[in-house]
């Protein structure tokens, strides 16, 4: 196997692991741009991992080819909602807002799983019939070298979160509701003085923030497990966190930093079918995206700036 077929196995397979991630992570964008903490991506994206699966069994025979799609809309919906209680108890109540992280991933863990019993009597769901399919984008997957790399055997979903990440640039950087909300994360007292309402901009944000993640998860479960369990998601709300914060808290940054987790989690999936990397024990290759997540982080937290008021409350008049 050259050096070329290599890449065209495994750049598909890290774009493919990596789209749930990117979308998690620009969810963590949004929120932390504003100045909430979100912590609790984890539980989020298992929410909409949980939702997305139960959807997908419940109307298969409904939707048909469109479920998978409808499916995404159930899971963010779902998310969305179980954000809210994270903005009311970090936003309005000023509660920790690693403290209600922490608590959202907590019960997103437990209730997915207690309705995964009580639905189907076992420890995880049956697998859905409906799933997104590969496919070649037509012409483009032709094109020499670049066309196997990024067109050919791909998924929707795939092209859908780098288009999402973006429109988030786009949205954040380029929009007078991008220049609000980064206002709100940077100088809240100065935002509130202009006249920008700091309260509801940090729930729409941390409302897009569960959205996003929603949809995440629901990708991951409908793309990659094919069901649901306690394992289904099993830290890519972590390393989508980290995803974040390696690409200092900037959609474009995080989609490559998305990437790059995605690439060492296609490794520890398909390395045993590629040359010498086939001779690393399994063991260190399941590993190796949680390693990277650490090394990332330690080598880059300290030379990556939050948002100014990032995990700060704002109490309207307090300087």
């Amino acid at each position: 196997m050259s050096f070329l077929d290599v890449l065209y196995f495994i750049v598909p397979s890290a774009i493919f692991y990596a789209a749930p991630l990117i979308l998690v992570a620009i969810g963590g964008v949004f929120s932390e741009k504003s100045g909430v903490v979100n912590i609790g991506l984890e539980g989020l994206m298992v929410i909409g991992a949980f939702v997305g699966i139960l959807f997908n069994l419940l109307f298969a025979d409904t939707f048909g080819g469109a479920t998978p799609w409808l499916a995404l809309v159930a899971a963010m919906l779902a998310a969305l909602l179980l954000s809210l209680l994270h903005a009311v108890a970090s936003i309005s109540f000023r509660a920790d807002q690693v403290v209600s992280g922490v608590a959202i991933n907590l019960l997103a863990a437990a209730l997915s799983i207690y309705l995964v019993k009580s639905i189907f009597g076992k420890g995880q769901t049956d697998f859905i019939t409906e799933r997104f399919s590969r496919y070649n984008v037509p012409f483009l997957s032709d094109i020499p070298v670049i066309g196997p790399l990024f067109f050919k055997s791909v998924y929707n979903t795939s092209f859908f979160a780098i288009a999402v990440a973006f429109v988030a640039w786009f949205v954040i950087y380029k929009t007078p509701f991008g220049l609000r909300l980064r206002a709100v994360g940077e100088h809240p007292m100065a935002a509130d003085t202009m006249g920008i309402n700091v309260t509801r901009m940090r729930y729409v944000a941390v409302m897009i923030s569960g959205a996003l993640a929603g949809i995440g998860g629901a990708i991951y479960s409908q793309t990659i497990t094919n069901d649901f369990g306690h394992a289904t998601i099993n830290g890519q709300g972590f390393m989508a966190l980290a995803a974040m914060i390696f690409g200092k808290w900037h959609p474009l940054g995080a989609m490559g930093a998305a990437l790059f987790f995605g690439f060492a989690q296609s490794l520890s999936i398909v390395g045993s079918r590629i040359p010498y990397i086939s001779e690393i024990p399994n063991v260190f290759l399941l590993i190796l995206p949680y390693v990277l997540t650490i090394i990332a982080l330690a080598g880059f937290i300290g030379r990556a700036n939050a948002p100014l008021a990032n995990g700060k409350p704002y109490i309207k008049g307090q300087r």
